[in-house]
């Protein structure tokens, strides 16, 4: 069978070395580099003939002086080979349109933080509602209060990103090397919750507490969406379980401190006697602690839960989650 080129690709770039093929992989388009990544997670074993026979032909084609050291350059120069200049034009177009959404997740909290301390707040609002809600709490936490709380406002106030305001993203994010996208709806209030959920404690009092002096229903619109520690009591039996063989015993002891007693009932019915009374002892004899140490221990159950949803280990119900049916 014949090789495509993205198989090519693949196995240039597995065989000349990790450093050398990261430097190739900087100057492509992020879709190629998914390309290209999925086609090399597939290869198990290739014949040393067609390994060299694919060298043979880079080197050849370099000889003739065809290589075109821009990656925007090279790949139109391939697309209009085989469509012609105005269909590769038009379909270079549509990929970078397709593309914005996809690129932000390549993007790092503190540079794209940084670059959003020189845009207007509802700019920074839109490009936070479209990130990853893990991303967006970091993008978020890294910003000046006075700045995080202006956008939060902003994106529980979202209900949909029109096509020109993306267009207006395209241009914003043209630093950055990222392209537009057509209209998004966006449920504000919800994408506000899951981002707070992954925020630290003091971000999200911070935010939410700026947030009810301006717009008191709106707050409790969000609180009410969020998912917090102590709504870990409406996850099944079953959960529970799964949920504690993910945590340790000393994020448990930490964390029960200010839990609610239902939390605590729920927790210790579902494990062994003897793990019961363990982890009783051990909050007993646990002395005074940082208020801090105990939202962190919390907010790392939280993710470990979250995680398991994630998998489809567990469901959780109540804030934040979906009603069940039974």
């Amino acid at each position: 069978m014949a090789l495509s080129g993205y198989d090519k690709a693949a196995i240039f770039l597995a065989s000349i070395g990790q450093e050398a093929a990261a430097e190739v992989l900087k100057v492509l388009n992020i879709k190629y580099i998914e390309e290209i990544t999925k086609h090399m997670s597939r290869m198990s074993s290739i014949k040393r003939a067609a390994v060299q026979g694919i060298l043979d032909e880079v080197v050849d084609t370099i000889s003739k002086g065809d290589v075109v050291v821009s990656g925007d350059e090279f790949i139109k120069e391939a697309l209009s080979k085989g469509l012609g200049v105005e269909d590769a034009d038009r379909v270079l177009e549509n990929a970078m349109k397709d593309n914005t959404l996809d690129s932000l997740k390549w993007v790092d909290a503190k540079t794209l933080s940084s670059f959003l301390l020189a845009e207007h707040p509802q700019t920074a609002a839109l490009i936070i509602s479209l990130l990853e809600p893990a991303t967006a709490a970091e993008v978020l936490g890294l910003l000046p209060d006075n700045l995080k709380t202006d956008i939060s406002f902003r994106i529980a106030n979202t209900e949909r990103i029109p096509e020109n305001a993306i267009e207006e993203l395209n241009t914003a994010l043209k630093d950055l090397d990222v392209g537009g996208s057509g209209g998004k709806k966006v449920e504000g209030a919800k994408t506000l919750a899951e981002i707070l959920n992954h925020c630290e404690r003091t971000t999200e009092q911070k935010v939410l507490g700026a947030m009810e002096e301006k717009d008191a229903r709106m707050a409790d619109s969000v609180r009410g969406l969020m998912f917090v520690f102590d709504d870990l009591a409406d996850i099944d039996d079953k959960g529970i379980q799964m949920l504690l063989k993910e945590v340790s015993t000393e994020d448990l002891v930490l964390a029960l401190k200010t839990a609610s007693q239902a939390l605590k009932d729920k927790l210790f019915k579902n494990m062994s006697q003897r793990g019961a009374e363990l982890l009783r002892d051990e909050m007993e004899n646990k002395g005074p602690v940082r208020v801090s140490e105990v939202e962190k221990a919390q907010q790392t159950i939280v993710k470990a839960a979250r995680k398991l949803e994630a998998e489809g280990k567990l469901i959780l119900a109540g804030k934040g989650g979906e009603e069940l049916v039974v």
